[in-house]
């Protein structure tokens, strides 16, 4: 084996072995398409397509996970979703 190779197979294993929770969010009867893509794009830092079929997925699947990554980085953008009266969680 390679040492090029030996150094691929380290990243693998570390990328894999991180733990990434994701913000999974809500279908609720308050809030508009609208509402809820412009908060997406500002707090999860979607674009308008992605923001936009979240909230889809979202009003006909009953939740969708609009986020992944570690909790450090989901935790923040999870409260601004919350403040804005969104129902999101970190799983």
């Amino acid at each position: 084996m390679s040492t090029k190779e030996k150094i691929q197979e380290d990243l693998l294993v570390d990328t894999l072995e991180q733990n990434l929770n994701e913000i999974v969010l809500y279908n609720d009867d308050v809030n508009t398409f609208d509402y809820v893509i412009d908060t997406l794009i500002y707090a999860c830092d979607h674009t308008p397509e992605q923001a936009e079929q979240c909230s889809i997925l979202v009003h006909y699947k009953g939740k969708c996970t609009v986020k992944t990554g570690p909790y450090e980085e989901l935790e923040p953008r999870c409260s601004k979703l919350l403040q804005a009266g969104l129902s999101a969680e970190i799983v």
